[in-house]
């Protein structure tokens, strides 16, 4: 795994994390798959930096992006004693993970609206009584 060059969010990538944060994706999770969705593998590490992340909010974002098959992770071998180093990669198409969003939200806005016409009807019933 080599990456040829220091990756950093662009301009671009985070107008893109802004509008993953307003859809309700956690901030720190959009960072981490616009970095990822960028490079071929990288170490949490290179995530780190590229995405101005520190290491525990990596953590958790990479648990919960595996969680929904996005990342996967593999354990890279290394000499010595010390922490396991694990490779990430993109498992999932951007355009698959924003396919998933956009039915979540619909599938969120169709509740609301039939929460919206019970309590309509509940509201209506209750003044004929």
């Amino acid at each position: 795994m080599k990456m040829k060059k220091q990756l950093k969010l662009t301009p671009q990538d985070r107008k893109i994390v802004d509008i993953f944060s307003e859809l309700g994706m956690p901030r720190n999770f959009a960072k981490t798959l616009m970095f990822v969705s960028q490079v071929e593998e990288c170490r949490s590490s290179d995530i780190e930096r590229g995405a101005d992340l520190r290491q525990p909010e990596v953590s958790v974002a990479m648990q919960e992006l595996t969680k929904l098959g996005w990342i996967s992770k593999r354990n890279q071998k290394k000499e010595g004693k010390g922490r396991p180093i694990y490779i990430y990669r993109l498992e999932s198409s951007i355009d698959d993970i924003i396919i998933h969003l956009e039915k979540e939200k619909k599938d969120q806005i169709q509740a609301i609206q039939q929460d919206l016409a019970e309590l309509k009807t509940l509201i209506n019933n209750r003044d004929t009584e």
